[in-house]
């Protein structure tokens, strides 16, 4: 579904890889970039590409005059935590060989955006370089599916559903002997301080918009500069469709703003 959308004509794409791990950098013709977006695809943990989330990360990229790289990490079940987590750090890593942190955001949606908070969390433990600020897409923050949206939410979420995420969170998982609630697979059960400025986007139509909520709620309890940016009446990853869904390209303006200020913080410091 997302692959089918074209692109503008002014996106490239050059398959290529950091850290051994495969990427698509994705560039803008006539665009001399000021940093890097280092986005993770969606699809939770089994699905999705990073061409599948060219069209997401080049639209933010656009607004905010940047490049990106999508990350082909490896999928579950066939490669169970910690294979993504480890392909994204290692991806992280090498990008940071090339670019100065100041000058990178890190972005992610769904599963994705699961991944950017723990490559952040773990990386942390390992005093690997943070970024300027990240950005998460209607994130999937609580691997033991605990939040009461998955309840009030059901009849208005038209694609994710609760048994969906259970049985997605448990390929993730399957044979790792990582239990759900685990800091490292569930972020709302982390210390995140010391992360850098994150903004999060949610619909109110979402199943896992408690998600959204609790990893804002957990950020600012643990000091984290955070905004939540709640839009109502619109599903998963309305941000995706921007091109035909007039909330999805507010949402992106407003990331865009977001970035902007943080990149501007990071190049003055």
């Amino acid at each position: 579904m997302l692959t089918a959308q074209p692109l503008p004509d002014d996106v490239r794409m050059t398959p290529g890889e950091l850290g051994g791990v495969p990427v698509t950098f994705i560039d803008l013709d006539g665009v001399t970039p000021r940093g890097t977006i280092f986005h993770i695809h969606g699809g939770g943990f089994a699905v999705g590409s990073a061409r599948g989330s060219v069209g997401l990360a080049s639209s933010l990229a656009r607004r905010t005059g940047m490049r990106a790289v999508s990350v082909d990490y490896r999928l579950a079940p066939e490669h169970p935590y910690p294979a993504a987590l480890n392909d994204v750090t290692a991806a992280y890593r090498a990008l940071l060989d090339e670019a100065d942190p100041a000058e990178v955001i890190v972005s992610g949606e769904s599963a994705g955006g699961n991944l950017a908070v723990e490559l952040l969390v773990a990386g942390k433990a390992s005093a690997l370089r943070m970024p300027a600020a990240a950005v998460v897409f209607s994130p999937m923050t609580d691997l033991t599916a605990s939040g009461d949206s998955f309840t009030t939410k059901a009849d208005a979420d038209p694609n994710i559903t609760l048994d969906a995420i259970r049985t997605r969170a448990g390929d993730y998982l399957s044979g790792s002997g990582t239990s759900a609630a685990d800091p490292l697979v569930s972020p709302i059960f982390a210390d995140l301080t010391g992360l850098p400025p994150l903004l999060i986007q949610v619909g109110s139509h979402e199943v896992l918009l408690a998600d959204a909520t609790r990893l804002a709620a957990k950020a600012a309890d643990d000091d984290v500069p955070v905004i939540l940016d709640v839009t109502p009446g619109v599903p998963h990853v309305f941000q995706a469709f921007a091109a035909i869904l007039d909330e999805g390209d507010a949402a992106l303006d407003r990331a865009a703003g977001f970035v902007d200020a943080h990149l501007r913080v990071g190049a003055a410091v």
